[in-house]
């Protein structure tokens, strides 16, 4: 039968616990880089996709627009 050594158990718990405080500081450290970004970005004047989406939409169609009554001014100019 195989004691159990104490030294060998307190380094278990130590490196355990040691683990979880490295966790516990990996976790904090995301969060914060993640906090200080999400203000960095809300400081910027930066567009979410849809606005950007729906303003190039509006872009295409005024082009499409601008396009066709060229065409129909062509057209009256030539009469």
């Amino acid at each position: 039968m195989q004691s159990r050594n104490k030294f060998m158990d307190d380094m278990s718990h130590l490196m355990t616990n040691a683990m979880g405080v490295a966790q516990g500081a990996k976790d904090e450290a995301e969060n914060a880089m993640k906090s200080l970004m999400d203000r960095w970005l809300a400081d910027r004047d930066f567009v979410t996709r849809e606005e950007f989406d729906a303003v190039r939409a509006m872009a295409q169609k005024a082009r499409e627009e601008n396009e066709a009554l060229k065409v129909r001014l062509d057209a009256l100019e030539k009469k």
